[in-house]
């Protein structure tokens, strides 16, 4: 479910590390103070703790905020430690903090974007 509500909506990646024990009102706070974003935009903010095996993600829906909490039975997530910020990730990213993989794969093949005018 998490998968395909992800792939429908532009995600925000908190790096670092997040209090799991915040709530709606903590995490909307983190982003609008500490990252100076608008909460209430039609897009997805993902947080994770130190375990880096549960994550949360914040939405909202137009008349209130959705919360959804996702905990691995195994493995954990390949979660950006060393900075502070929050990144806009592509579908293929998705895909991959999904899998379990690290959001920069060293042997994926790089989209070449080519200008138009010339």
């Amino acid at each position: 479910m998490l998968a395909r509500f992800l792939e429908a909506h532009t995600v925000y990646l908190v790096t670092g590390v997040t209090d799991m024990r915040k709530s709606i009102d903590g995490l909307s706070t983190i982003v609008q103070q500490q990252f100076r974003l608008n909460p209430f935009v039609r897009g997805v903010f993902l947080f994770c703790g130190r375990r880096r095996d549960r994550l949360k993600a914040l939405y909202w829906e137009g008349d209130g905020f959705v919360l959804v909490y996702k905990r691995l039975e195994n493995g954990r997530f390949q979660w950006p430690r060393n900075e502070n910020e929050v990144r806009k990730l592509s579908s293929q990213q998705k895909r991959w903090l999904l899998e379990g993989l690290s959001l920069e794969q060293p042997k994926a093949v790089k989209k070449v974007y080519v200008d138009t005018c010339f």
